[in-house]
């Protein structure tokens, strides 16, 4: 699907705003921020105008810190491809084409897609369910191909990629990232392909970001993922830093690890390294083999809860968790509401943590699978709770995911050992229950501010008058 005369104007307007930027970005974010102010007709980027504002007024900020180092420290035409493809296309144009399907079609629509593009690792972590594959699995090209043409259609501009270890096939990465230069393309990866050859090929496409997966410093790291992989993963980060190239992390918080995920020193760490962003994660006994031992506790979850948000406030690094950031999204963007999940043989799963299935890209298109009994269940039930701090089908609602995957009939997806609904549920049950009593003191506490926040500029706005 090409673009339309009205995305067309809308791109060369924001492009005219973009092509400032470099000259004096001091002086022309702000008039870029107000150009995507007055294209935002429908008000779906709103409340995001407003926070970038605010934070790029201090100049002083941790913000500002970020935005000026996205300039010092990226190539220009990287920065350029991919705030073009960021902002343009999967937020001008992808967010009101979204709309469009669902107000159509009356199903969730993705922003952005995950999958799969082949089962096989060149590691076997701890805990981690792509271990167990005993027989690789490649997704086709021309399928993979398929599937973005479609979600493009649809208005989903974004990609990532996870695996097994979707580097195992750069060469296919490089060459979907040459196909489809409109999109952003991203791969969670354990950083041991990245090579000075591999980097030169990002720098050429300019539309790729790595995001390494580590567990803390070395000990963490090596204790899951095996001896000698900290430090290939160091490596690998030097290498995009030195060719100027956007990446970040991905951590997954665990019994064992909270504590130094957590701690000032590693978010320094990542800092220094270069990463420019952060996903958090907290880790998922999926699999029948997975160890619920390695599950976070409430208050090591409540610990990562605390500390990123305080970081947020400090540190020139942009955060996403995964879980604990339910609030601002209102709940699980699970089923299609903002992602979903294809694994390498094709089925189309609501979420990377969640392998069951109704659907196989093979057998039906992507908007058939949106309307699938499983999606529509997430679309009907979502949010699964009220307090959004406790946002998951699985890890913080039992029963919920039970109850859809009995309605839809959907089947495990697992390709070594098909694992029952019910036991998996069961496995969390106990984080469940204990998380439970955290997070609705944490929301109460958070509504309490917000009422005190809300009666002070009441007194206010009653003393001025």
């Amino acid at each position: 699907m090409g673009k339309t005369i009205k995305e067309n104007m809308k791109s060369v307007a924001v492009k005219a705003a973009l092509s400032y930027l470099d000259s004096n970005p001091e002086e022309n974010i702000p008039k870029l921020i107000n150009a995507m102010e007055k294209l935002d007709t429908n008000r779906y980027l709103e409340s995001q105008i407003k926070v970038v504002r605010e934070s790029f007024i201090d100049k002083k900020s941790n913000w500002h810190k970020l935005y000026e180092s996205l300039f010092a420290d990226i190539n220009d035409e990287v920065r350029k491809k991919i705030f073009e493809n960021f902002v343009i296309n999967a937020t001008i144009i992808g967010l009101e084409r979204q709309s469009m399907i669902k107000d159509k079609n009356g199903c969730n629509v993705p922003w952005a897609i995950l999958m799969d593009p082949t089962s096989a690792c060149n590691l076997h972590c701890k805990g981690c369910w792509a271990a167990e594959y005993e027989k690789d699995i490649n997704l086709p090209i021309g399928l993979w191909n398929s599937i973005i043409y479609q979600g493009k259609a649809h208005g989903t501009f974004v990609y990532l990629y996870s695996g097994g270890e979707p580097l195992v096939r750069k060469k296919d990465i490089i060459k979907i990232c040459e196909e489809h230069n409109d999109c952003v393309f991203a791969a969670f990866t354990n950083a041991t392909l990245i090579d000075e050859e591999f980097a030169d090929e990002i720098l050429r496409v300019k539309n790729f970001i790595p995001i390494i997966s580590i567990e803390g410093f070395r000990e963490e790291t090596d204790f899951r993922r095996g001896e000698g992989v900290y430090a290939s993963a160091m490596k690998a980060m030097e290498i995009l830093k030195h060719k100027k190239l956007l990446f970040g992390v991905s951590c997954c918080y665990t019994s064992k690890n909270a504590e130094v995920i957590g701690s000032e020193e590693y978010f320094d760490e990542i800092i220094e390294k270069g990463a420019k962003f952060a996903w958090f994660f907290t880790y998922m006994p999926v699999g029948i083999h997975a160890d619920p031992e390695l599950m976070a506790t409430a208050s090591q979850r409540e610990f990562m809860y605390r500390q990123i948000r305080s970081f947020r406030q400090t540190k020139p690094l942009f955060t996403m968790d995964f879980w604990n950031d339910g609030e601002y999204v209102q709940g699980c963007i699970a089923g299609g509401r903002s992602f979903l999940h294809i694994n390498a043989n094709g089925d189309i799963e609501p979420c990377a943590f969640i392998h069951y299935s109704d659907s196989n890209i093979r057998e039906k298109t992507l908007l058939e699978a949106y309307k699938s009994p499983l999606f529509m269940q997430y679309h009907n039930n979502q949010p699964f709770n009220e307090n959004h701090l406790r946002p998951c089908p699985l890890l913080d609602n039992p029963g919920r995911l039970n109850e859809m995957i009995e309605k839809s009939k959907a089947h495990s997806t697992d390709m070594q050992n098909p694992e029952d609904v019910t036991a998996l549920s069961r496995k969390c049950e106990h984080a469940a229950e204990q998380w439970s009593e955290v997070a609705n003191r944490l929301w109460s506490a958070r509504d309490n501010s917000i009422k005190n926040e809300n009666c002070s500029a009441n007194k206010g706005m009653a003393e001025m008058q």
